[in-house]
């Protein structure tokens, strides 16, 4: 396929993607977000460390004692 084929591809789904908008529910999003406030769990951070970094503890593996 040609570059000029390709990109009216792209650019068809590029603007069917812009311009769909599907409908909401917004009942649903309502209990699903209700839900998620109610379980009382605070932020997480799934990303974290679980051990300590050894320059936020003050040691630094390279001094010479």
């Amino acid at each position: 396929m040609g570059r000029g084929r390709q990109k009216a591809k792209h650019t068809k789904v590029a603007r069917e993607l812009k311009y769909f908008s599907p409908d909401t529910n917004y009942g649903a999003l309502e209990k699903e977000l209700a839900s998620k406030s109610d379980s009382g769990d605070e932020y997480v951070d799934k990303w974290a460390d679980d051990f300590d970094d050894d320059y936020e503890t003050g040691h630094d593996q390279n001094k010479s004692a």
